[in-house]
């Protein structure tokens, strides 16, 4: 009888945990050489074979053996600057002057910082966002190094929970914009500067809270033509396979955009909507929906001539991929075009990185290069691509 009793008393715990832990099982479904440590970029025939672009651009491998590369940042010099945020550093790549498509060159330019993400200049400073701050060191890009030492501008971000990556940029107003993702997948936060874009003062580290409500806006940036902001935000999960989606928000001052009482477009969310209509119906809905879990991580507008007329003034944003959907979606970059009647139209531009289930690379940062290409960054297979127009 005692055996009998334990036994039921574990068939009940594991169809609780079942009944509870279910809904995150069945939705998990992450690459598998991500859960196992990463993997190497693809050979050149492979990288060729499965990687589709619009006629009249290629793609190449520009950098490997960069261990989970996030952003990406371009010198005055032209040489280009990935973060490292797993090992703490900022590497340095030095531009291809010799023409054989890769870096003349790549060293450590900074070390020991704690998870380094967002990058970005002024003044000859250069800024870098960790988890729990921002620093800025003097940058001088003749000599391709830095002086001095860093200077915590931002101290005290907060740096716990999920959603540990921080964005940095600067606005056409001189203000530098930090993006603080949410500490949870939905809860109610205690911070009010996470879910959140905040903007600082860039030599005294005076700052305020911009916008609200958004989830994990990881990129941002400003049309040119239009000087608007936009960001894009990822979408909660255990909804399902298709709910919610990710968007792409016109980001204004004072704004709310919804997280956690509502998701999409003004949709109540099932476990925080109630009781909060009036924030929901305030609430600013997103411009763009993209399909849910794709994980949009930045957004870049394109400005080069050389590029086809189509592309000019149009935005890529790199989907990093779902992890918790039944089928795999995402894992590409796609080309927004605003047209004149107001809509935003997405088109796939880079593709192929996954294929029936198998994935070769994760996207996760756009940049344009001096040389009007565009560079694109891999935290799954730790590489860079270049993709160039060639003429159809």
């Amino acid at each position: 009888m005692k055996h009998l009793r334990l036994l039921l008393a574990l068939t009940l715990l594991a169809a609780f945990a079942a009944g509870v832990l279910w809904p995150v099982f069945s939705s998990f479904n992450p690459p598998l050489s991500a859960v196992l440590g990463g993997t190497t970029a693809p050979d050149p025939q492979t990288l060729h074979r499965r990687l589709r672009l619009p006629e009249g651009f290629v793609i190449d491998t520009y950098a490997d053996g960069l261990p989970q590369v996030r952003l990406l940042r371009f010198t005055a010099g032209g040489d280009l600057l990935a973060s490292l945020p797993a090992s703490g550093r900022v590497v340095l790549l030095e531009w291809d002057e010799n023409g054989d498509g890769r870096p003349d060159g790549r060293s450590d330019l900074l070390i020991g910082l704690n998870k380094p993400h967002g990058l970005d200049f002024r003044d000859n400073w250069l800024y870098v966002a960790e988890t729990d701050g921002v620093a800025r060191i003097r940058y001088d890009a003749a000599a391709r190094r830095v002086r001095g030492t860093l200077e915590r501008v931002v101290k005290d971000l907060p740096a716990d929970g999920s959603h540990w990556t921080r964005t940095l940029k600067f606005g056409p107003d001189g203000w530098m914009y930090v993006s603080v993702g949410s500490s949870c997948n939905v809860c109610l936060e205690n911070d009010p500067r996470r879910a959140a874009l905040l903007r600082y003062k860039p030599d005294s580290g005076g700052g305020e809270i911009y916008a609200t409500g958004l989830r994990n806006t990881v990129g941002f940036a400003w049309r040119p033509a239009t000087q608007e902001l936009y960001g894009v935000d990822n979408g909660r999960d255990l909804l399902g396979d298709d709910f919610p989606p990710c968007e792409l928000n016109r980001i204004r001052q004072g704004g709310f955009y919804g997280w956690p009482y509502a998701n999409g477009n003004r949709v109540a969310d099932p476990d925080f909507g109630a009781g909060h209509e009036e924030e929901i119906n305030e609430s600013i809905p997103p411009v763009h929906a993209f399909k849910a879990h794709t994980a949009p991580l930045s957004i870049v507008f394109l400005e080069g001539r050389q590029l086809p007329k189509e592309y000019r003034g149009a935005a890529l944003v790199a989907l990093h991929g779902s992890w918790n959907r039944s089928k795999k979606q995402g894992y590409q970059v796609v080309s927004l075009h605003f047209l004149a009647d107001g809509r935003i139209e997405e088109r796939p531009f880079l593709s192929g990185f996954e294929q029936a289930e198998d994935v070769i690379g994760r996207p996760v940062d756009v940049a344009e290069g001096p040389d009007g290409a565009i560079y694109v960054s891999d935290d799954y297979a730790g590489a860079i691509y270049r993709v160039r127009y060639a003429g159809k």
